[in-house]
């Protein structure tokens, strides 16, 4: 019983790490207006807020996932959680007392990222390393609805918290850390490592190797799960411009919206992690399926303006994500042993920052060119990512022992072999 309470205590650690990643953009997007105006910044500049956070955690999170292969992940991710908070301070004491109040706030900004860089990924390798079969793609499932719900709460929190003062915000940022802090110190227990870590050189030799028999279908895997960020920001995006021009709808409303379909992620990532178990051949077609329905969606948004049928097909969209994500992680943490596990995972991490990074600004140029054109060219670019998961990820039919169990050997996708 002690020993199920722990794992349970444990799975809820986990869980807590990428919830407070996602807090670092998404917590901002109610206030991008106040900052603009209260620091007085250009649109070009307010954009470097979130820019900034993202492009720093893209490109330290391979770094940070080879030093947590290297030595251990709860080494690197409590004090990447520090950092994250003392980011927030800076950010927070520079908005109003420091002379060159926007360089500080990008300043800690960029600190913000580098704590976030060891997060999320960090979390993923974590999983693969405590759990095995079953439980790890339950377990997935939560760190993806962890950080579904923790988009679903970050446009609410920051309007509630831009009540008492814009600023404040960036001050939630170091409380919100001492949670994870805690229960990650206390209750994840990594196991000894039993001989040293390979030197740098043989590191990368191994790396290479994964990469040169495995690329193909590792790479196809990391592209669905950028393109379901990249559509998933970049609709947000467009659908906040909306509500705030066409409906008069901002604050805590408007943030409420906005989280009606990223309720439906969270919801359906954790459903789809308790029930895909080791069966690779499911987490395919669960991929397939869900590129299948966001490409149906963006596909048929561009003939409806009316905001409840929008948000009604929209929610069609995010089901898809749901089922897309947790299905990416399971096949990417089980790519390569434990070894180069946090590379690989975080080198993933790093490619779904930049779908979140580049989201916005490329949804905001196709809004500008034409919303018909927006629609269907994130619809193909849908389409054609699903025609790669079919033809590059293969996988074998499943094998059971003589007991009638499926032999978790067999069921590595073929080209990982």
């Amino acid at each position: 019983m002690e020993e199920k309470q722990t794992s349970g205590l444990t799975v809820v650690a986990i869980g807590s790490i990428p919830l407070i990643m996602t807090l670092g953009n998404s917590m901002l997007i109610p206030i991008l207006p106040k900052i603009k105006s209260e620091l007085h910044l250009s649109q070009f500049q307010v954009s470097l807020v979130i820019t900034v956070f993202s492009v720093t955690a893209a490109v330290f999170i391979p770094m940070l996932g080879y030093l947590a292969d290297r030595f251990s992940r709860k080494v690197i991710i409590i004090p990447c959680l520090f950092l994250y908070g003392a980011g927030g301070i800076l950010a927070g004491f520079a908005s109003t007392t420091f002379s060159n109040a926007f360089f500080w706030v990008l300043l800690g900004r960029g600190l913000q990222g580098l704590g976030a860089a060891g997060t999320a990924p960090l979390a993923m390798a974590l999983t693969g390393d405590l759990f095995k079969g079953s439980d790890e793609s339950r377990v997935l499932g939560l760190v993806e609805a962890s950080n579904g719900f923790g988009k679903v709460l970050s446009p609410i929190l920051g309007a509630l918290i831009a009540l008492i003062a814009w600023y404040w915000v960036f001050f939630a940022f170091p409380a919100f850390c001492i949670a994870p802090i805690v229960l990650t110190w206390i209750f994840i227990k990594e196991n000894a490592k039993q001989k040293d870590p390979p030197p740098f050189g043989k590191y990368v030799k191994g790396l290479v190797s994964v990469f040169k028999h495995e690329g193909r279908w590792l790479f196809t895997a990391y592209l669905a799960g950028a393109v379901c960020l990249f559509t998933l920001f970049g609709i947000m995006f467009y659908l906040s411009d909306v509500l705030e021009k066409t409906y008069q709808t901002d604050g805590v409303k408007k943030g409420l919206i906005l989280a009606i379909p990223l309720l439906f992620m969270c919801t359906t990532s954790y459903i789809t992690g308790s029930k895909i178990g080791q069966n690779q051949r499911l987490m395919k077609k669960m991929i397939i399926i869900g590129l299948g329905l966001i490409t149906v969606s963006y596909g048929t948004l561009s003939f409806f303006s009316a905001l409840i049928p929008f948000i009604s097909i929209l929610v069609i969209s995010s089901i898809g994500t749901g089922f897309v994500l947790p299905c990416v992680n399971s096949f990417i943490t089980g790519a390569v042993g434990k070894e180069r596990r946090g590379f690989v995972t975080s080198l993933y991490g790093s490619v779904r920052f930049l779908g979140v990074a580049i989201g916005p600004p490329i949804f905001g140029r196709l809004m500008e060119w034409s919303k018909l054109g927006m629609f269907l060219t994130v619809s193909g670019l849908s389409f054609v990512v699903g025609l790669l998961v079919l033809t590059m990820i293969q996988v074998k039919k499943e094998d059971t022992t003589k007991k009638g169990r499926k032999d978790p050997k067999k069921l590595q996708p073929a080209n990982a072999r």
